[in-house]
């Protein structure tokens, strides 16, 4: 069997090449080894890396890993990257998205419910950038499908895991937006500094 080190050492390549979120289970198969021990071994890696302050860090999406810049180099990467072309969500994908965010697995019916108007085109929206996706059927009459987000929203919002969304005391606050933030339909929330996106 290999060493910690030798296969910490592989695992940093398999992130490098592969480019997505490498999966715990995959890295584990290459060495033969369970999935608890190779999850251990990259959060290993990713402490060490976390202490010595290394420009690029491992984060942690739903059981997989990946390379990702550290956050307090953004504004040197951009400077370098500028002009960088900003991909844009509308307040009203915005306000979909953390419906299907707080209230998954949710159906079309309910987040129209709760804004009141319908959502057909920002949902469709919201899955060609993947960041909801189909979750299955209700049990409701019709069985309506059931949205929910992906690991793509847990990624460029930053997220480990939907644990560490924000709480609220209720979902429907989430429609009472400051005026003042959001003006128009086509403002772009990247550029005002409201999210960043790492598509």
């Amino acid at each position: 069997m290999a060493s910690k080190k030798s296969m910490k050492s592989a695992f940093e390549s398999m992130m490098f090449v592969w480019g997505e979120p490498l999966d715990v289970k995959a890295a584990a198969d290459v060495f033969d080894i369970t999935k608890q021990e190779a999850y251990d071994l990259f959060k290993e890696l990713q402490e060490e890396y976390e202490q010595e302050g290394r420009g690029i860090v491992i984060r942690e999406i739903n059981k997989t890993f990946q390379f990702v810049t550290r956050e307090e180099n953004a504004d040197y990467i951009e400077r370098l990257c500028t002009p960088v072309k900003a991909r844009r969500l509308s307040q009203s994908a915005l306000e979909v998205l953390a419906i299907v965010a707080y209230k998954q697995p949710v159906t079309k019916g309910e987040i129209e419910a709760i804004r009141g108007i319908k959502c057909d085109r920002v949902m469709e929206g919201l899955m060609k950038k993947d960041l909801v996706c189909e979750k299955g059927r209700s049990e409701a009459v019709g069985r309506p499908i059931l949205y929910g987000t992906t690991d793509t929203f847990l990624k460029n919002f930053g997220f480990s895991s939907l644990k560490e969304l924000p709480p609220i005391d209720d979902v429907e606050g989430v429609m009472a937006v400051d005026a003042d933030l959001v003006e128009a339909e086509d403002e772009d929330p990247v550029a005002a500094g409201q999210i960043k996106f790492e598509f």
